[in-house]
């Protein structure tokens, strides 16, 4: 499969295309930790790489979530301004609880233009397969095809269908494509990231981007760019240092919560006063061998979360291998998780390849904000709205005309 990925590249890499002939295919493998390549023996995205540019590093968002991260590469943005602020979150304002996908039920749970509606309205067809929220109606619109979320989809079906859309006619076929696979992410939270079903399930995936990229180079009659990213990477977490979140001085007259794992949300209640949320922080601050921390408004600064209802009054930080759990004992296991401050387990990939990327550039870390206005370059789109992204970042990865 190497040799005949690279091969097809090359045919096609001194062809100049414009712009509003190229497409783009974008693909997520949930949980790809940038080392997974080498760790887990990934050949055919290696091969992908090697023939196109592959960054140090991913960089993720805070918090380094799937739903926060995946709504940041689409958007540009950063949680507090696309919406979804972590997998599962409170709003004051609202006095309600986001769960993972319920904006595909109640779309206003998302402030943005993802690249799927930048596409649409601007009369250029979007596919999706499983991006997360990509079944929202987000600005009353949906992507011209998209399926709804469902788990036991196998995953060959998902490159066929990928195929499949960039065979269309012409007059109805999308020139952006979303994908996504979930396993190497499931892997990575049951067994850990150094765990050979890991490896397994990456293989797994790198033989299905190895089809796709083939298929793309000696099926489909128009030229695509390929970009293969992660939402996050993976750390190894351990029983013995879970933090019980019923061990937490937390009055629930005052405070809503939510268990993040990696941390511990507190939203103060409408009634609960500033003196009320001051006397839990020193409660918290005063706790003895405690393995977690509290973020201070530097910090939240820093990490590009902004002051509103979705922002908790207190959050409880953890670092790997700590994290919170509300399971007893007997139902704790060693494994893996995301979720920390950005460090190199928690980088995601990045690498694309294609008749629009000069594969001559190199790429250290970067933020995943910055991949959204690429695209858009790629695909000769104008940008509608503001964005945390700069089109500067990835400018070096566009073959010039």
């Amino acid at each position: 499969m190497k040799r005949f990925c690279v091969a097809a590249l090359l045919l096609v890499s001194t062809i100049t295309f414009a712009k509003e002939q190229q497409a783009v295919v974008l693909i997520s493998i949930d949980g790809f930790r940038h080392d997974y390549v080498e760790k887990h023996d990934a050949k055919n995205i290696n091969a992908i790489a090697e023939s196109g540019v592959r960054a140090e590093g991913l960089i993720p968002v805070y918090p380094s979530k799937t739903f926060p991260n995946h709504l940041s590469i689409v958007t540009g943005q950063y949680p507090s301004q696309h919406g979804i602020v972590d997998n599962n979150f409170f709003d004051k304002e609202r006095q309600q609880r986001y769960s993972m996908g319920d904006g595909v039920e109640d779309s206003s749970w998302l402030t943005t233009l993802p690249i799927w509606n930048l596409a649409e309205f601007q009369g250029v067809k979007a596919a999706t397969f499983f991006w997360p929220e990509s079944e929202a109606r987000i600005n009353g619109r949906t992507p011209s095809y998209y399926y709804h979320y469902n788990t036991p989809t196998p995953n060959r079906q998902r490159v066929n269908q990928i195929i499949d859309w960039l065979k269309l006619p012409e007059a109805v076929r999308p020139r952006i494509v979303t994908g996504y696979f979930s396993v190497v992410d499931s892997m990575g939270h049951r067994f850990g990231p150094d765990a050979h079903q890991v490896k397994g399930a990456v293989q797994h995936v790198d033989e299905l981007i190895g089809e796709l990229w083939h298929r793309l180079n000696t099926e489909v009659d128009m030229p695509v760019n390929l970009i293969l990213v992660s939402d996050h990477g993976m750390a190894s977490i351990k029983a013995d240092q879970m933090i019980e979140t019923q061990s937490l001085p937390i009055n629930e007259s005052l405070f809503e919560t939510v268990n993040s794992q990696t941390r511990f949300m507190i939203y103060a209640k409408p009634d609960t006063t500033e003196q009320h949320i001051e006397q839990l922080r020193s409660k918290l601050e005063q706790m003895p061998q405690k393995r977690f921390y509290l973020e201070s408004e530097q910090s939240l600064a820093a990490l590009a979360v902004t002051e509103g209802p979705r922002r908790p009054d207190i959050v409880l930080a953890t670092k790997a291998p700590a994290t919170f759990t509300d399971r007893p004992p007997e139902k704790r296991f060693d494994g893996g998780t995301h979720g920390f401050h950005s460090n190199r387990d928690m980088d995601g990939i990045f690498i694309t390849a294609g008749p629009g990327i000069n594969a001559s550039a190199t790429l250290e870390r970067f933020s995943n904000i910055h991949i959204y206005p690429f695209m858009a370059e790629l695909l000769g789109l104008e940008l509608m709205t503001p964005i945390d992204g700069d089109s500067a970042v990835l400018a070096p990865l566009i073959k010039s005309d």
